[in-house]
């Protein structure tokens, strides 16, 4: 029987600071995380802030919180107290309803919502206008939103905000 024989062949160092290994080891990096990074994001660890839209709590924003597993969605609670503020931007994400009922003005037409329904912000030539109203009495209206970024970016979506929510406007005196 012959023997056989290989020989490797040493490979050439990778050259440091080329954007070629700077874009492997980003790639590596996001793998990485997307295995190891933080899987369950605790309710406790996120703040309630005020903001030109409302009352919002976010459990993921890109570039925000460089710990979790996921780096490419928006994912935030709205409370809707009494209405939100009203701004535009494209459709294609996801709200679902959480606590409470109320309401959706989207371009001028308003749709009705109760915990447990899927509000889907449809696509459109000239974005979607919206606000938020709460329609219970007395109790919180909250829903969850689902954006993956990618896609919001893919349709060049805007965020221009067209009224700004009373309780965030008293407060700036």
């Amino acid at each position: 029987m012959a023997e056989i024989t290989t020989t490797r062949t040493r490979e050439r160092e990778a050259i440091p600071g080329s954007e070629y290994e700077r874009a492997l080891q980003e790639i590596a990096a996001f793998i990485d995380l997307g295995k190891s990074g933080t899987m369950v994001v605790k309710d406790s660890d996120r703040d309630w802030e005020l903001c030109r839209q409302g009352t919002v709590k976010f459990y993921l924003v890109p570039g925000e919180f460089s710990d979790t597993a996921l780096q490419d969605w928006y994912v935030f609670v709205h409370d809707i107290k009494k209405q939100s503020g009203k701004h535009r931007h494209q459709g294609g994400l996801v709200l679902y309803v959480i606590e409470g009922e109320g309401a959706t003005e989207v371009n001028g037409e308003l749709v009705e919502w109760e915990e447990g329904d899927l509000i889907l912000l449809p696509f459109h030539p000239d974005g979607i206008e919206h606000k938020h109203y709460n329609r219970g009495s007395g109790g919180s209206a909250k829903w969850l939103a689902l954006i993956y970024k990618p896609v919001f970016d893919h349709v060049a979506s805007e965020l221009t905000q067209t009224e700004v929510y009373s309780e965030y406007q008293a407060g700036a005196g």
